[in-house]
């Protein structure tokens, strides 16, 4: 991340973390996205379990190269300390034009020098028209 926000969090912060995070996924650069992970960070997102930059870099390399013209927004729904609970939306397409729009809650967990340790992320997928597209 650009500007190193670090744990406690006051609500200002938090927010300030959470636009922060949208930003760089936005960017949809696993290069730079995964710099805001420790070294041995710990992701539970759906059904995968990835542990380390590496495994979360080709995760997201994967991740869209499959979800294209990537869109989210994230929103933060509480935090305490070094903890963070924020829920999401992110729009995306498939290779066959098919719209999607994707639900979830994160739980995040920091370290003390601002990277995040934890994240483990709940998702569910709604099939969508293109017209009902709200991220743009």
């Amino acid at each position: 991340m650009t500007q190193l926000i670090v744990p406690p969090f006051n609500e200002t912060s938090a927010k300030e973390k959470v636009k922060l995070a949208e930003n760089l996924w936005n960017t949809r650069d696993p290069g730079k996205v995964v710099l805001a992970y420790t070294e041995d960070s710990e992701w539970r997102n759906r059904i995968e379990f990835l542990r380390g930059r590496e495994e979360i870099k080709e995760f997201l390399k994967r991740k869209w190269q499959t979800e294209l013209d990537y869109r989210l927004k994230k929103e933060l729904w509480g935090f305490r300390e070094n903890r963070m609970a924020v829920r999401f939306e992110y729009e995306w397409h498939d290779a066959e034009g098919k719209w999607f729009r994707s639900y979830g809650n994160e739980l995040w967990e920091f370290a003390p020098d601002g990277l995040m340790r934890k994240r483990y992320a709940s998702i569910n997928d709604a099939l969508i028209r293109q017209e009902e597209r709200r991220i743009l």
